[in-house]
């Protein structure tokens, strides 16, 4: 794509948490592959992260860069683990990057909505931005319609179950699982709410045959200007890519697959809550009594604990030797390579906290799902999941709390135990489940291939910066 017989330059601005930075550099790499030279803007930190993928697309020929914003002397903003939470404060990065904005001047800012500051800057010197939050057409219309309509302030309980009015489909919810700036109607701290306001649109990590009605409703009923040009994870074609995404993984891929290899077709089940959730010791108990019990071979990414002095109380006596000498699972410390792990043909189910990467990537698998939101907008996607898409069941999580919360219910082990005997016991309604899921994969990869839906959304979004 060209301008005036040179290439359309696009910068694109993570937010510094893996869940936001991950999608957004894959989002960089797939606007390069359609000829645009693009930009993307960081902190030295995480170069070093992508930098081997990066690499690798150069090598193809792809026009990609990182350009990383000098910070001021004696200043650091330090993302190690991926793990930054939202209200991450990365103003330190305003002025380095206005003067990157006005020396460059690209024709277009793909940024980040938890840059709260960014579009200020960028509206100044006068260069489109487009936003990216990472997040569905669904989630985003349940949050818009309960914003403008205020259905939770009609019932009389937080777990009174009432109706999101508008929508498509009948979406009931409970005020506990929404979240706490929901409830009081308060402004979500570090997001604001100008990030909107001026901007030349939103591009969304979704794509159309995902959600038809609520891309519909999103665009012509609320009226937001929206290209949907995902599943951006699907870019990572290779071995390398899908085991390197993110942060160096804390088992080997060789092992891990090796393990895998030994089990049967769609027998195991993938269980992670993502890079930011902490969950307490008190319910790590109850996940490893259940997944026990339930007798299935599993994968478990266990994340940041909530209470870290409290680690030693996390598995029952024995736990985790009679898991390895019976080789019914794989216990996983820290990040892992969770693209290879999901594509496996010995996967046949994901335990998910619904976060919107996860999500995608399990219906890029063609997995029925386990829902078990935490936080964020992930209530949303469990209703998205398990009443619109129906490949999920949900385990039973009521309470909306932040990543940095104790929650006050705790998802006991016979609920866990349940919901994977019902997923992973092959019973008719799971063979109908993993059916829809496996349709919904093709339509993913249809949709990124050329002529697909999301592949045309790149190009549109790319004619519309040119003209």
């Amino acid at each position: 794509m060209e301008v005036e017989g040179r290439k359309v330059e696009i910068f694109f601005f993570p937010f510094v948490g893996g869940g936001h930075l991950i999608p957004m550099i894959d989002l960089a790499r797939l606007f390069a592959s359609h000829g645009v030279k693009a930009t993307v803007i960081t902190i030295p930190n995480d170069i070093t992260v992508f930098q081997k993928s990066i690499d690798r697309d150069q090598q193809t020929g792809l026009d990609i860069n990182f350009h990383a914003l000098e910070l001021p002397a004696d200043a650091t903003l330090q993302n190690v683990d991926m793990s930054a939470p939202p209200m991450t404060d990365t103003s330190i990065l305003q002025e380095p990057f206005k003067q990157l904005l006005i020396h460059r001047r690209p024709d277009c800012v793909v940024t980040d909505t938890f840059h709260r500051w960014v579009a200020d800057v960028i509206d100044v010197i006068g260069i489109p931005r487009i936003i990216f939050n990472g997040n569905c057409c669904f989630a985003r219309c349940c949050d818009e319609n309960i914003k403008r309509f205020s259905p939770h302030k009609e019932v009389a309980s937080d777990m009174e179950l009432f109706v999101v009015p508008g929508l498509p489909d009948k979406i009931e919810l409970t005020r506990s699982q929404l979240p706490i700036f929901v409830r009081t109607g308060t402004e979500f701290p570090g997001k604001s709410m100008r990030a909107e306001q001026n901007s030349f649109g939103q591009v969304v990590n979704s794509f159309y045959a995902l959600e038809p009605a609520y891309v519909d409703y999103y665009r012509n009923v609320i009226g937001k200007k929206t290209w949907l040009v995902g599943p951006v994870s699907l870019c990572n074609r290779n071995l390398e890519d899908k085991a390197a995404r993110g942060q160096k993984a804390t088992i080997d891929e060789n092992s891990c697959l090796n393990w895998l290899d030994s089990k049967k077709p769609n027998s195991v089940l993938y269980v992670s809550f993502g890079s930011l959730a902490r969950l307490s010791p008190t319910q790590l108990y109850e996940i490893a009594c259940g997944l026990e019990s339930a007798g299935h071979p599993f994968i478990w990414v266990v994340g940041k604990i909530l209470d870290d002095k409290d680690k030693e109380n996390c598995f029952p006596d024995g736990f985790e030797e009679r898991i390895l000498d019976s080789k019914m699972g794989l216990i996983i410390k820290g990040w892992a390579p969770q693209l290879l792990i999901l594509e496996h043909e010995s996967i046949g189910g994901f335990m998910t906290h619904c976060g919107w990467n996860s999500t995608l990537e399990g219906v890029c698998a063609g997995l029925p799902m386990i829902t078990w939101p935490l936080s964020a907008e992930q209530f949303y996607n469990e209703k998205l999941v398990t009443e619109v898409l129906k490949i999920g069941i949900r385990v039973g999580s009521e309470e909306w709390a932040s990543w940095n919360m104790e929650r006050k219910i705790v998802v006991g082990k016979d609920k866990v135990k349940a919901a994977v005997v019902r997923l992973m016991g092959g019973g008719v309604e799971t063979v109908e489940m993993m059916r829809r899921a496996k349709v919904l994969a093709e339509e993913a990869k249809r949709a990124v291939e050329v002529g697909g839906s999301s592949f045309n959304d790149v190009d549109a979004l790319i004619n519309d910066i040119n003209n």
